[in-house]
């Protein structure tokens, strides 16, 4: 397809996340609020009446964390070297193939990223539980996220068959590709037919750039007591949030893994993505945000593909919601 270099707002974008950090992402949020909340409200509506009726939408991204740890040092994310407190874990095979077993008789075709808050590539299965994702989802959307520090070409052509999109995060501290990340861009530049099939994306990420609160986890930007969030979330309506030891969590933005609202060495995967826990999160979730401890002060919003797919579905068209293409996450 195509390899792509972005970054938002470009060179001036990250000049602006350098020099006015807290501006930057303040503006940002604010933008991205007030655009999509009308959005944002039509689709929790259509998922809630939908549940009452017994007809719980799937969900239109599954996020696997195969692996709890990182590599990098990117100051927003509690997972970077120097803040992560997770105890360390795995994923067994066993729980994994049952997981991608189970979406496959659930007849899933939405998005699938084994990535959570981490680094994918740091799991050395990673090659192989995508081919087994790919065979027993062909249909599905699948997608890595990668912060391209360990990436070179013959990992990306180890993964390429797999994955329909791979998306790197190029983090520094000047807009500049780092090394091998430009011998990749290289590569891919001069055999265009070799990626035919797969489109890559750079994304130009300042390492110390402030995001989002993350619910109080990013350690460059707390949570303010005092701001409460009265906007409706997506995330627990599309996305199902996978850890390692096989929980389901709230969100992406549960960094240090609070939130536990089933388990899926206890209960099937389709039972658990309509929990009571998980449905009740939801109910108080779409009537805004300060109704749920948990995401009361949180102020992401994100970034990417989830208000295009949301929007194909509330159109109702699933097939195009199911081909949309995936993005990194505020």
């Amino acid at each position: 397809m195509s390899i792509r270099i972005n970054s938002f707002m470009g060179k001036f974008g990250f000049w602006a996340r350098v020099h006015f950090p807290m501006l930057s992402s303040n503006a940002y949020l604010k933008l991205q609020f007030a655009t999509r909340e009308k959005q944002q409200k039509a689709y929790t509506s259509y998922f809630l009446e939908a549940a009452a009726k017994g007809e719980v939408p799937k969900p239109n991204v599954v996020d696997i964390e195969t692996i709890n740890r990182c590599n990098s040092t990117c100051e927003f994310c509690s997972a970077n070297i120097h803040a992560e407190c997770r105890p360390f874990m795995k994923m067994t095979d066993e729980l994994y193939k049952s997981i991608i077993d189970q979406l496959a008789d659930w007849g899933y075709e939405g998005h699938l990223t084994l990535y959570g808050n981490n680094e994918p590539l740091l799991d050395t299965r990673i090659v192989e539980m995508h081919k087994y994702a790919r065979e027993k989802l062909p249909r599905s959307f699948i997608f890595m996220s990668t912060n391209g520090l360990i990436l070179n070409v013959e990992k990306l052509d180890a993964i390429k068959p797999y994955i329909n999109q791979l998306i790197i995060n190029n983090y520094g501290l000047e807009y500049k590709l780092h090394d091998n990340i430009q011998k990749v861009y290289d590569h891919v530049k001069a055999h265009p037919e070799d990626y035919k099939d797969l489109e890559i994306e750079i994304q130009m990420r300042y390492l110390k750039e402030v995001l989002t609160n993350r619910a109080g986890s990013a350690p460059n930007k707390k949570a303010r007591e005092e701001k409460v969030i009265t906007e409706t979330c997506l995330l627990p309506f599309t996305d199902m949030w996978i850890t390692p030891d096989g929980r389901v969590g709230l969100c992406c933005c549960d960094n240090l893994e609070k939130t536990n609202l089933a388990d899926l060495n206890e209960m099937p995967l389709k039972e658990a993505w309509n929990s009571v826990k998980m449905q009740q999160a939801r109910e108080m979730i779409a009537k805004g945000r300060q109704n749920y401890p948990f995401c009361k002060h949180c102020d992401f919003i994100d970034a990417g593909f989830r208000m295009t797919m949301v929007q194909h579905i509330l159109d109702g068209n699933q097939e195009a919601a199911n081909r949309a293409g995936g993005h990194e996450r505020v």
